[in-house]
């Protein structure tokens, strides 16, 4: 892939998942990971990668989400430690498992989540 293509993939990349995360209050990772590995990295770095691209997008999607009064503190509250334990086992799980195994689990649920959306 040519350099001015790759360097558009990841600019219009970012729009995109910036848009889907702060209309969404999420869900931009699952767009990130995919064109990561368009770019060109493997799935581990492209997993990985995209967990540091979206902390800016939480951070400004959440002040703006918290300035308009979208904000519960007890759900934020009571979900804090469990989601610092889950990222942590992650962080680790992909640490160990070969990208095979992280994309059929990224594949697995990612078609879970779209039937759940589906059938809701």
């Amino acid at each position: 892939m040519k350099d001015n293509v790759k360097t558009g993939l990841i600019y219009g990349g970012g729009v995109l998942v910036g848009a889907v995360s702060g209309f969404f209050g999420g869900g931009g990772g699952m767009l990130c990971v995919p064109l990561l590995e368009a770019y060109g990295l493997d799935c581990k770095r492209a997993h990985a990668t995209a967990l540091l691209i979206i902390l800016p997008i939480c951070i400004v999607s959440a002040s703006i989400y918290i300035a308009n009064g979208y904000f519960e503190a007890t759900a934020v509250l009571c979900s804090v430690i469990g989601v610092t334990l889950g990222a942590a086992a992650g962080a680790l799980a992909l640490d160990k498992l070969n990208g095979t195994a992280v994309a059929a689990i990224f594949a697995a649920l990612m078609i879970a989540v779209g039937l759940k959306l589906t059938l809701s």
